[in-house]
C-alpha cells in the first residue's frame, strides 16, 4: 500500500497525488458515478462485468474477476489453487506486507528469498534453492513498474510443477518482451488502491487468468461460494469490487497507456538530469521490459539525509520499503527465510522513491531535480 507524502504547506510536491488524477478525468468520473447511482444496482452489476471484460482484454487474458482489494486478490488466488496449511509459498521480503499477509491467511507458510541487486526483484537462483517438497506456489512481485525475471521463474516453476501467481500491484500496463505482465503465470493479482497506475477512488483489486477452471473457483470464493444465491457450494467470503469503483476504473483504463507514457517521459527527464549525480544510483530497466514507473526508485548511501533535505525543501518522498518483512515486529524470527537476504537488507537502507505521476508539472520536476542537485 502506498501513502501520500504531505506537509502543511501549499508548496509541497506530493509523492503521489490521486486527487490530481481525479481532476484530470473529473467530468467523466462524475458522470459515470451519477449514472451508477441513478441506475440503482451497486454490487456485481453491468459496470463490474464490463470492467472485467475490458481489463482482461487489456492484459491479454481470457478472464478477469474483480475483488475487494489487491491483498484479497492474492488470498483468493491462492485458495483457488488449493493452497493451505502445510504448504509453502515462495516470495520476496522486499515487497508490501500484503504479499506475505495473503499467504498467511491461507494457513500456508511464506518462504522468503533474496532479490537481484540490479532490478530489486526475486532472484531466480535463490528461488530454485528454496524449493522443497512442501512448495506449492511462487509469487514473483513485479516491483516499481517493471517485470521480475518472469521467464526464468516460469521455467523453474514448470520444471517443479509449481503454480505461479504474479503480484502485479505495481505493474498495470507493464510488459516483458511485448507481453503484458499478468498474462504469464497461472494467475495474476492487481490492486486498484488510489495511488496505483490504475487506481480507484477507494479499495479494489482483480485476479486475471487464462484458466476457466481457476476463474470459476475465484468467482465462487469471492462471494460466499455461491453459484446460486444463498447456496454455498464451497467455503467462501465477501470480496467484491463494487459498481462505482468499476465505473471509475473503466474511465481510467481508457487513459492508462497515455498516463504510463507520461510517467516514462518524467523518468527519462530524471535519468538525463541526474545521470552524473554521484550521490545517487538511478533505477535500471531490465532488458526487454516495458517499465511503467509506478515508482521512480533511486538509491543512496545517504538516503535518510537526502530524504530529510528534500522534505525540508518541499519535495515529498517515500521509502518502498523501509523494513524488510522478515525484520518487521510481526515476523522477525517467526518467518521462514531461504538463505541470507543481504541484498534485501542493503536496499532497505538506501532506496528512496521520488515523485512520479502523470499530473506532475514541469515546474515541479525542475524543482525536484534542483533540490537533489543541491544536496551535499
Amino acid at each position: 500500500m502506498d501513502t501520500i507524502c504531505s506537509k502543511s504547506t501549499s508548496s509541497m510536491i506530493f509523492c503521489s497525488n490521486p486527487k490530481a488524477q481525479y481532476l484530470s478525468y473529473k467530468d467523466e468520473i462524475d458522470s459515470t458515478i451519477s449514472h451508477v447511482l441513478e441506475k440503482g444496482i451497486y454490487i456485481l452489476g453491468d459496470e463490474v462485468n464490463s470492467f472485467e471484460k475490458e481489463f482482461a482484454d487489456y492484459i491479454g487474458v481470457t478472464q478477469a474477476i474483480g475483488v475487494g482489494s489487491g491483498t484479497e486478490a492474492l488470498h483468493i488466488a491462492l485458495k483457488a489453487c488449493g493452497i493451505g496449511k502445510g504448504d509453502e509459498v515462495i516470495t520476496v521480503s522486499h515487497t508490501a506486507v500484503a504479499t506475505v499477509s495473503a499467504i498467511e491467511q491461507t494457513g500456508a507458510t511464506p518462504v522468503l528469498v533474496d532479490i537481484e541487486p540490479l532490478y530489486y526483484t526475486m532472484d531466480p537462483l535463490k528461488l530454485e534453492k528454496a524449493i522443497t517438497i512442501k512448495t506449492k506456489a511462487i509469487i514473483p512481485v513485479h516491483l516499481y513498474g517493471q517485470a521480475a525475471d518472469i521467464v526464468s521463474i516460469l521455467e523453474i516453476a514448470q520444471k517443479k510443477k509449481l503454480r505461479v501467481i504474479e503480484d502485479c500491484a505495481q505493474a498495470h500496463g507493464a510488459a516483458f518482451h511485448n507481453k503484458r505482465l499478468g498474462s504469464f503465470g497461472d494467475m495474476a493479482c492487481f490492486s486498484f488502491y488510489p495511488t496505483k497506475n490504475l487506481g480507484a477512488i477507494g479499495d479494489g483489486g482483480a485476479i486475471v487468468t487464462n484458466s476457466d477452471g481457476l476463474a470459476e473457483k475465484v468467482r465462487l470464493i469471492r462471494q460466499y461460494g455461491w453459484r446460486k444465491r444463498y447456496i454455498s457450494e464451497v467455503p467462501g467470503f465477501n470480496s467484491r469490487l463494487d459498481e462505482i469503483q468499476s465505473a471509475i476504473l473503466r474511465v481510467k483504463l481508457r487513459y492508462l497507456d497515455i498516463a504510463n507514457n507520461k510517467r516514462r517521459d518524467i523518468a527519462e527527464i530524471y535519468n538525463q538530469a541526474l545521470l552524473q549525480n554521484i550521490k545517487i544510483t538511478l533505477p535500471l530497466i531490465r532488458s526487454g521490459c516495458d517499465h511503467v514507473f509506478h515508482q521512480y526508485a533511486i538509491s543512496s548511501e545517504k538516503r535518510n539525509e537526502l530524504q530529510k533535505f528534500l522534505t525540508q525543501n518541499g519535495v515529498g518522498t517515500l521509502i518502498h520499503y523501509p523494513v524488510p518483512i522478515h525484520l518487521q515486529p510481526a515476523y522477525k524470527n517467526k518467518i521462514k527465510c531461504s538463505g541470507n537476504l543481504k541484498e534485501t537488507e542493503k536496499l532497505a537502507d538506501s532506496v528512496l522513491s521520488l515523485p512520479i505521476y502523470p499530473e506532475l508539472t514541469n515546474t515541479d520536476i525542475s524543482k525536484i531535480i534542483k533540490e537533489i542537485t543541491l544536496f551535499q
